[in-house]
């Protein structure tokens, strides 16, 4: 065949109509995604931060953030939390701070750290105090936190005997923390109760470290208490901020919103606690939910701030956050004295 007569459209090959080799189910090589190996793309970073010019401040933050997903990556937490720390400090506006908080989560997640994870939650919130999602993942981390071991006492030839340290965690234990459990114990499962009225009946009849001991595991049984009621709080302003936006969603946005409704439902049934108490803590949570707020926050504008200003706007600690949203409950079922510890950590 004449190769003009192709080019005109005249006449084609036999072989054009032949059936092709099957096509194997992998991409082009040309369109095959490249695996990014985190050494290497975090010499890229370090290399372009160093050759931006200070004006850059936007490329910069962004290339800071790679440097610190790929330190990540690679164990260096302490280093990507450091860079982390940087960026927020010198966030200049709301989403700017979104964007570094959620950095830092994911830093921590990959950390595996609950103290942490939970921290950055409450950053996030405090930020964005009407956002269902973080407030479901905040409920999570309280559920795999867990209580905290029992750290293991003196030998036994040291049992008649009460160290300093001994004698320190004595004097920190709760006098009536027993009082302040069983304000919650209608919700616990009978065998918990039990348990917790056989220690107390235990600590007048002994003394010394099994006394201490008892004394210690009837902490524990308040810090776990205390956490699976911050997680039913959280789990029930999740549900609150779901139903208010219902109303405005459709197709897969309205099923992943009842889905999560269900889960939490369902969740929220293995605390055990009595309708009165979850009444109580649905009041609580809600009391700051209305739609106009809900509009707000879906529809907010970013806010430029100095840097000073917008930290003002996330909360310093832990316990700042968690006496803003769970001290009225806890106040509510220990109405004397705050015997309830708001670390989760016992014992070093």
């Amino acid at each position: 065949m004449e190769t003009d007569c192709w080019l005109l459209g005249g006449e084609f090959e036999d072989s054009v109509f032949e059936e092709r080799p099957e096509r194997q189910p992998e991409p082009p090589a040309s369109y095959r995604a490249k695996r990014c190996e985190p050494q290497k793309a975090l010499q890229e970073y370090s290399s372009i931060s160093e050759k931006l010019p200070p004006p850059n401040v936007a490329m910069k933050r962004d290339v800071e953030e790679g440097r610190a997903r790929c330190l990540a990556h690679l164990g260096r937490h302490a280093e990507a939390l450091e860079i982390a720390a940087n960026l927020e400090k010198k966030a200049t506006n709301t989403e700017h701070l979104t964007t570094v908080l959620c950095l830092e989560l994911a830093i921590c997640s990959s950390l595996q750290n609950g103290e942490k994870i939970i921290f950055c939650l409450q950053k996030l919130i405090s930020l964005h105090p009407f956002n269902p999602w973080n407030w479901g993942q905040l409920a999570e981390a309280y559920v795999n936190l867990g209580p905290a071991p029992l750290a293991p006492f003196a030998s036994s030839r040291k049992q008649n005997s009460c160290t300093s340290s001994e004698k320190s965690i004595k004097s920190s234990l709760p006098r009536s923390g027993k009082d302040c459990l069983l304000c919650f114990s209608e919700t616990l499962p009978e065998s918990s109760v039990s348990s917790m009225e056989a220690s107390s009946g235990n600590n007048k009849n002994e003394e010394g470290p099994n006394n201490i001991q008892n004394s210690v595991a009837e902490k524990r049984e308040a810090v776990l208490l205390e956490t699976q009621m911050k997680a039913c709080a959280s789990f029930i302003r999740t549900r609150l901020l779901l139903q208010l936006t219902q109303s405005q969603q459709t197709s897969f946005a309205l099923e992943r919103n009842l889905r999560t409704q269900q889960e939490i439902e369902a969740k929220m049934k293995a605390f055990r606690f009595k309708e009165d108490v979850l009444l109580l803590i649905a009041e609580v949570m809600g009391e700051d939910i209305v739609q106009e707020k809900i509009k707000d926050e879906v529809h907010s504008e970013v806010k430029c701030v100095a840097s000073a200003a917008l930290s003002s706007l996330v909360i310093a600690s832990s316990k700042e956050f968690e006496e803003r949203w769970f001290g009225k409950i806890k106040d509510h079922f220990c109405p004397f004295e705050n015997q309830l510890p708001m670390e989760i950590q016992i014992l070093a």
